[in-house]
């Protein structure tokens, strides 16, 4: 592909002067840089690979020494233009996607544009337009995000020739873009955009456009103005004015490519058969670089091939030994093992035991500080008023006598009540399980409780029923613990709730009964959800109470084969679920 080749050379040029460029390159005045540069471009051009690495390698390490990183990761994106113009396209493709990886891990970002460019040349070459389209795309974003405006104008030419067949219309936007970029920031470049821009109206038969388009070329090489695209230009004008042979003998002049233009220039005078013998020389040539592309492609992957084969019993060998090492390393390491873990567990049945005395030590204290405060006060109470009721010089009256009565009564019931929860926890902990053979009618419960629980309840506060279930429903469970745990539930919404109701509810969803106890009162925060079930855990220390009953809840509906938590999606208050499996 002769004008494929050509174009490479001509990117070679921008890439040496100034085109992918920093925002300003550096500038050398030392001959030997010039000398280098020259040997290298000269073997480039004669396609001498010899002189072309030896010169490349030697002006790299020239560019390495004076710290210009742009100017050496441009000549490395010349060794694959090189090999790209050889159509060594897998080796091409081998050094791109090493010098991608390479910027990547060096984080030269500002770099990077140059490896991907040369992805979209070698996608393109191989025929993947869409790969080379969003790999040039990714290079107009990074030289536009650092500010490289006038190295755009190139990159957007690279997308107008990869999509200039299948989308003409979004070729010409691109050209137009390309212009307004160059008109503002690289003027020189303005020229060829144009004359690229002519060749296009020639293609879609917009002939007023072309000519004009050509006489501007015209006058612009009298300026002493050049293009890459001069030659295919002359050959479209000479068809246009319908000087056909002329036209497609300069049009030869391009090589290989030029069988497109010849094609093209045929379909236009109408001279089908020749435009189908040109069009299957273009096919012809496009097959013979497939080809060409395939079998370097392939003797690259048979070379690693064999690299790998060779590298294989390399490691194989080393493996053996390796092996041998690994399983003495490995026998010494169980008995290491052995010896360790026999030391870990002995520690950690000591550090368990240390910690075991640590919760009980702490839960004993918790214990005897709560005991001793909730207790402490009743007694207190009990001893007071059994003295003044044995002081002969008091003298209450019948009245007085019986109010001081009904508070020693009051809370001698409650001391009794805190060592029954003590006591009744103590006993539920160590159970392993509980009888559950009783037959409990769901509404018939909560009705009950309902009614044993009006009594001494503030006229303030209403006790409801919601029962959603079916009158006669019933299962079996034990119901002295059921009705037990109802009732702490019931007595934990009386302490915290001033005003409002208490509804007990009851709903079955397939073989999941729902038991809730619902209040109005100050609630219960989410963080404390898990918290309240705590032994000893109070959110309010001036309720009466050790923190017991909730603890106990919790105990009880586990023997009873469920599970009781606090329904945080409530907000008007708290509300306590139970969620038992149950069989009717």
């Amino acid at each position: 592909m002769q004008h494929f080749k050509t174009v490479i050379i001509t990117l070679l040029a921008l890439f040496l002067n100034s085109g992918l460029a920093q925002s300003q390159p550096k500038k050398y005045t030392d001959p030997k840089y010039t000398a280098l540069r020259d040997t290298m471009v000269y073997a480039f051009n004669n396609d001498d690979s010899i002189r072309f690495y030896a010169a490349l390698k030697d002006f790299e390490s020239y560019l390495l020494d004076h710290d210009d990183l742009h100017g050496y990761y441009t000549q490395r994106c010349n060794e694959i233009i090189f090999l790209m113009n050889r159509q060594q396209i897998f080796e091409a493709y081998k050094l791109a996607r090493k010098l991608i990886a390479e910027l990547q891990e060096k984080h030269l970002d500002r770099e990077m544009y140059m490896a991907i460019n040369m992805m979209g040349h070698i996608n393109n070459y191989c025929g993947n337009k869409e790969a080379a389209k969003s790999n040039f795309r990714e290079v107009i974003e990074r030289l536009e995000k650092q500010g490289y405006y006038e190295s755009m104008p190139p990159i957007y030419m690279n997308i107008v020739n990869v999509s200039l067949d299948d989308d003409p219309e979004e070729a010409m936007e691109l050209l137009e873009k390309a212009r307004e970029i160059a008109v503002k920031y690289s003027p020189e470049r303005v020229f060829d955009i144009d004359t690229r821009k002519t060749l296009t109206y020639f293609a879609n038969d917009k002939h007023d456009l072309f000519n004009k388009g050509y006489e501007a070329y015209r006058q612009g090489v009298k300026e002493g103005k050049s293009s890459v695209h001069g030659r295919l230009l002359e050959a479209y004008h000479e068809a246009s004015i319908g000087n056909t042979e002329k036209a497609v003998a300069l049009a030869r002049q391009l090589g290989d490519d030029g069988h497109e233009a010849i094609t093209m220039i045929y379909k236009k005078a109408k001279q089908w058969e020749n435009a189908y013998n040109s069009l299957n020389d273009l096919f012809l040539a496009n097959d013979s670089v497939i080809n060409v592309v395939l079998n370097n492609s392939m003797q690259g992957l048979q070379d690693d091939m064999a690299s790998y084969e060779r590298e294989r019993e390399v490691a194989r060998a080393r493996m053996i030994g390796l092996t041998l090492i690994i399983v003495l390393l490995f026998m010494l390491v169980v008995a290491l093992f052995y010896i360790v873990n026999s030391r870990r567990r002995h520690t950690a049945q000591l550090r368990s035991a240390y910690e075991h005395a640590l919760e009980s030590d702490k839960m004993k204290r918790a214990f005897i500080r709560n005991v001793s405060h909730q207790i402490r006060t009743p007694l207190n109470i009990v001893n007071g008023f059994s003295q003044l009721l044995a002081d002969p010089t008091m003298q209450p009256s019948l009245e007085e006598r019986r109010m001081h009565a009904e508070m020693i009564t009051k809370n001698t019931e409650l001391i009794t009540s805190l060592v029954d929860e003590i006591l009744e926890l103590s006993e539920n902990e160590s159970t392993t399980s509980i009888d559950k053979n009783d037959v409990v009618q769901v509404c018939s419960l909560l009705h009950t409780l309902q009614e044993e629980n009006r009594e001494g309840l503030s006229e303030k506060i209403e006790i409801k029923v919601d029962c959603k279930v079916d009158d006669n429903f019933a299962f079996r469970s034990n119901a002295k613990v059921l009705k037990r745990v109802l009732n702490i539930l019931i007595e934990n919404a009386k302490k915290y709730t001033v005003a409002g109701t208490i509804t007990l509810a009851a709903q079955l969803d397939e073989r999941q009964l729902m038991l809730s106890v619902t209040d109005t009162g100050i609630g219960i925060s989410e963080t404390d959800a898990e918290r309240i079930f705590e032994s000893f855990v109070k959110l309010d220390d001036f309720k009466e109470g050790l923190g017991l009953g909730l603890s106990l809840c919790r105990v009880l509906v586990k023997h009873l084969g469920g599970v009781v938590s606090l329904d945080t999606t409530y907000r008007q208050g708290a509300r306590f679920v139970i969620t038992l499996l149950v069989y009717a």
